[in-house]
């Protein structure tokens, strides 16, 4: 009898320890989720966002070093502030998305910061054109959610947005600094 009360509390602990752990993100939530973008135009700033994207991402607060994320942004559905601007960025000169319909990033590693800030290095590939990037966000437990915020900075011209005229910086600004906010549902 005094073997089972010497056993029981372990048992309790590891189960309960067993129970608390293995928490994984697996599922982006499209309509708690978005991704926009702001740039300067003759010095102004502009805003805008796009509707439709799809994601993969595997990710357990416990073991960050094993995550895993990819993107893939649908450029026609953007929306830059009205249908006239919606429909000159979708064309040729910007992004032209009848030959480049996304625009996609996939994860290389994921590095841990502590409090809950991490840098994910990838690949990032826009109208053909690939270059890598280091991507700070950060990470937060919300219920059985997890959300992932961040922003990073692209420069137009390694990506050929904005070409022909288009290509000088003088009214748009080189520099497009794009912002996200993930949210995931975890799986045990």
């Amino acid at each position: 009898m005094k073997l089972f009360f010497k056993i029981s509390p372990l048992i309790f602990l590891m189960f309960a320890v067993s129970s608390a752990q293995g928490v994984e993100y697996t599922q982006i939530q499209a309509k708690q989720s978005n991704v926009a973008f702001t740039y300067k135009q003759m010095g102004v700033a502009m805003d805008g966002k796009f509707k439709r994207f799809n994601s993969q991402i595997s990710f357990d607060p416990e073991q960050p070093a094993k995550a895993k994320a990819s993107f893939d942004i649908e450029l026609g559905s953007i929306d830059a502030g009205s249908g006239e601007a919606d429909d000159e960025v979708a064309g040729k000169a910007w992004f032209n998305t009848k030959v480049f319909p996304t625009a996609s990033f996939v994860s290389g590693s994921v590095k841990s910061l502590g409090n809950n800030r991490y840098e994910v290095s990838g690949k990032l590939s826009i109208k053909g054109q690939s270059h890598e990037i280091v991507i700070p966000l950060t990470y937060a437990a919300q219920g059985k959610n997890g959300v992932f915020e961040g922003n990073f900075t692209i420069r137009r011209g390694d990506f050929s947005i904005g070409e022909g005229s288009w290509s000088k910086f003088d009214i748009v600004a080189n520099e497009v600094v794009v912002k996200f906010r993930m949210t995931a549902s975890a799986v045990k």
